[in-house]
């Protein structure tokens, strides 16, 4: 009995003679004619370039699928591309000649696919998706070259720098009679020019500013070398990767773009920056796909990743988090000298040796800076992508040796070796190293709340003792006593140097610390027991935080440039005081209350200053107003969140007296820590208490700038039933 027809074979007519492709025709398979690559065709061609290909070997861009010539539809010749591209550049070279004769030049702007500029010269948008170089498109495919306006020919300089160190001689010119006019976009074009990309006096703008002002990607890049290296051709192979230089625009944006939208949930968005983060993710799903250029692109990923977490952008974020910790381990970048011989047999699985040091060195840091970026997006409670313990690649070298070039042997401090978040060797000690080093330390903290946490039959209680806990009186040692102390001299203090720089690695590394005593302490924090170590732990951390807050708002300095983690230790203090505050409305204390919503209100302002630049400073500010609305809803205040208590909680005057004022024109150095006694008089002094509240306002007039500049630890005896303090 014949078969009964089925719903798609009634519903696709039946292929003519000669219809299908010739692929499917030679192999005799089953064709649907799609154009331009049939459905066969294009599934084979998916699944061949889902595995890298062998050594030597690279996939075609695209599925090999032809048809039959039509009439009126001729195929193009299979030539070789540079065969191609010079009978293209002919071709385009006659037409131009064309144009102009037959063309006034006062009609430039009727091109059919005119892209878009703004009136600095940045490309915004464009008409066509045809706007990658021919070689490096991420898209694949032939050759496209890219329609622009003649418009754009006013936004570049005829004399411009870029156009000289990078064009071409042999292009095409324009004349306008007898005088000949030189043609800036089409020398960019014709000498292998990104037009995705500004223009070449742009692009090494937003370089500047990206190595400037930017305090985390730009730790993966030699800037010596990189900015050498932008004066080399564009299709040199030591050209900047184009996925580096879309990422560095995108984060440069932050500092230099005008074209902002402010959203209606207060976070903004910049249509310049989306559009390079757009481009440069193009590359990376190229790259994941084909396992091309995966170290530079990984760099671009580190960039974008720092970015996102600027940006707030949390989904993306964690994904780009496992992205680089998944990827770098085949690299084996966590391997002493970033390299293994085991396994290297493997065709396309490892990178090759480093070249030099230099390269070894940049290795090492986009490793340190992947795990830094897991480490900090995991604060919350979230499992780390790479276990410490499978960690073994030293740490990096000193900024200042990294940039010069100096032949400095190793670091010979790597995480397994004893002591090392506590032991500093002067030869291999800065303040990103210590920053580093803070990080793992606060990593920590997470790996021991996450691992208690997993397994645990309650959740922590405020009557519990945690020092019984295994592990947790080593762990409060180290965040709150040893990592602080074995500072160096030269790093137990934020200076602001004579022309007004702050170091933002060591402001960070005097705010980590108390950040985690805050993330350690904050499940066992109990207002209501007079000897709780944790409340103490929790109170301290947060009035040094507050107080380092309280120095570097007396400057001028743009806040806006500090390390986007600041805003979550920003906002761990701000839960603190929440707290403190609710406790303080329970009891009837309307005074310290009052103080308390000031010193809110002050990390709040904080966070919303850092968000004009940084939505990430917005988002975890909204974030903190979702935790105060039982505090708004129980308190008496009138309008607490816009309490009348100054955000600088000391005068100018005040700190700065004629008799402690410097001589030398230099700013006085920032606390790390506040000394606070027992029998202040400070409204928010808890009595009682071992380590008493007090409020940031201590200081008074005339107290000495050494006061607050010398850190107060307090020494600590450990016994069985857990740490006792001496005053």
């Amino acid at each position: 009995m014949p078969k009964a027809p089925t719903s798609s074979s009634s519903a696709r007519p039946a292929l003519r003679r000669n219809q299908a492709c010739l692929s499917c025709r030679k192999r005799k398979l089953k064709c649907d004619a799609a154009r331009p690559h049939c459905g066969t065709c294009v599934k084979q061609w998916q699944s061949l370039i889902s595995v890298p290909p062998p050594v030597g070997y690279a996939h075609p861009t695209e599925p090999q699928c032809s048809y039959d010539p039509i009439e009126g539809l001729p195929i193009a010749p299979n030539v070789e591309p540079s065969e191609r591209i010079r009978m293209l550049e002919e071709q385009i070279f006659q037409l131009k000649n064309q144009l102009n004769e037959s063309r006034n030049y006062d009609s430039r702007s009727a091109s059919p696919r005119r892209a878009q500029y703004s009136h600095n010269g940045h490309r915004i948008t464009s008409g066509s998706s045809n706007g990658q170089t021919p070689e490096n498109s991420p898209n694949g495919g032939g050759i496209v070259l890219p329609h622009a306006s003649l418009d754009a020919v006013h936004q570049l300089s005829p004399d411009s720098t870029g156009s000289l160190q990078r064009g071409s001689t042999s292009s095409p010119e324009l004349r306008h009679g007898n005088q000949v006019v030189p043609d800036p976009l089409m020398d960019l074009l014709f000498a292998g020019w990104d037009p995705d990309l500004p223009d070449p006096d742009t692009l090494d703008h937003y370089i500047e500013i990206f190595f400037k002002c930017d305090p985390c990607g730009s730790r993966v890049l030699h800037r010596p070398s990189f900015l050498a290296s932008m004066h080399l051709h564009p299709k040199d192979p030591n050209y900047p990767h184009p996925a580096i230089l879309h990422a560095i625009c995108a984060s440069a944006s932050r500092w230099t773009s005008q074209e902002i939208v402010a959203l209606p949930d207060g976070t903004r968005r910049d249509k310049f920056a989306d559009i390079h983060v757009s481009k440069a993710r193009a590359y990376i799903d190229r790259t994941m796909a084909t396992g091309q250029d995966i170290f530079p692109v990984m760099q671009a990923c580190i960039i974008l990743s720092w970015y996102f977490y600027q940006e707030g952008r949390w989904v993306e974020v964690w994904i780009f988090a496992g992205f680089q910790t998944r990827a770098a381990v085949p690299l084996r970048l966590n391997y002493p000298g970033t390299f293994s011989t085991d396994g290297a047999s493997n065709p396309g699985a490892y990178l090759a040796p480093p070249k030099d040091l230099r390269d070894l060195e940049c290795r090492r840091r986009t490793w340190w800076m992947t795990i830094m970026f897991d480490r900090i997006v995991s604060v919350g409670g979230w499992l780390h992508g790479v276990d410490e313990r499978d960690i073994g690649t030293e740490f990096p070298l000193r900024h200042i040796d990294f940039e010069t070039n100096a032949n400095v042997p190793h670091n010979p401090q790597d995480l397994s070796t004893e002591d090392v978040l506590v032991r500093h060797i002067p030869m291999y000690t800065d303040s990103f190293i210590l920053f580093l080093k803070a990080v793992m330390m606060f990593g920590r903290v997470t790996d021991y709340n996450t691992r208690s946490n997993l397994r645990a039959n309650a959740p922590p209680s405020k009557n519990q003792n945690p020092f019984v806990f295994p592990g947790f009186k080593a762990l409060d040692r180290l965040v709150a006593q040893d990592f602080l102390e074995s500072l160096p001299p030269q790093f137990k203090h934020v200076d602001i140097t004579s022309d007004g720089a702050l170091d933002t690695d060591l402001y960070m590394v005097h705010l980590v610390p108390h950040a985690a005593a805050i993330t350690l302490h904050n499940p066992y924090l109990n207002f209501s027991d007079s000897s709780s170590i944790s409340t103490r732990r929790c109170i301290h951390a947060t009035r040094s935080i507050l107080a380092a807050y309280y120095r570097l708002s007396e400057t001028s300095l743009d806040i806006t440039r500090l390390h986007p983690f600041a805003t979550i230790c920003w906002y761990l203090a701000a839960v603190v005081q929440t707290q403190l505050c609710k406790y303080f409305i329970e009891i009837g204390d309307t005074a310290r209350e009052q103080t308390v919503w000031g010193e809110i209100n002050a990390l709040r302002f904080a966070m919303l200053t850092y968000g004009s630049r940084s939505p990430i400073g917005t988002r975890q500010e909204k974030l903190l107003q979702g935790l105060m609305t039982e505090i708004v809803r129980m308190t008496t205040q009138m309008q607490p969140l816009e309490v009348g208590v100054p955000l600088y909680p000391f005068s100018h005057a005040g700190v700065f007296s004629k008799e402690t004022m410097p001589t030398d024109g230099t700013s006085a150095p920032l606390p790390d820590s506040t000394q606070y006694e027992p029998n202040s008089d400070s409204p928010t002094a808890m009595t009682g208490m071992v380590g008493s509240i007090t409020s940031a306002s201590s200081p008074t007039v005339g107290t000495s700038l050494s006061n607050w500049a010398t850190p107060t630890i307090r020494s600590v005896s450990y016994s069985h039933g857990g740490p006792s303090y001496s005053q």
